[in-house]
């Protein structure tokens, strides 16, 4: 069984990437050349990621669901801070073809994907 990763972004960003045929956003106003890496989250890290990104506003989000088997560049599972908590970092394009479903982000703040 596979554990899917996630990344939180918008929607015209995820319709640009499949018109390119890979997505290079790393993070909210940062692309994967400025970043570096492209960050991912596992389920239970996703709340705090979206209201560290985007507390409270009302941005109309998506979840891409990436199957880490399909990746094509290096993943490694990386703590912002010594002894933090690890998350996963893409470092190079997702592939389009690595995520498996896009779901809306249900913008309650406490973790709800709707389905």
């Amino acid at each position: 069984m596979t554990d899917f990763l996630l990344h939180l972004t918008e929607p015209a960003l995820w319709a640009a990437a499949q018109h390119d045929g890979a997505y290079t956003w790393s993070t909210r106003g940062r692309t994967l050349q400025q970043e570096g890496f492209i960050h991912l989250s596992h389920p239970h890290q996703l709340p705090a990621v979206a209201r560290m990104l985007y507390g409270s506003e009302e941005v109309e989000l998506i979840v891409l669901v990436i199957d880490p088997t399909r990746l094509t560049a290096p993943l490694r599972h990386e703590a912002m801070s010594e002894g933090g908590e690890e998350f996963p970092h893409l470092y190079g394009p997702l592939p389009v073809d690595a995520v498996v479903e896009v779901r809306a982000w249900a913008g309650d703040g406490l973790g709800g994907m709707a389905g």
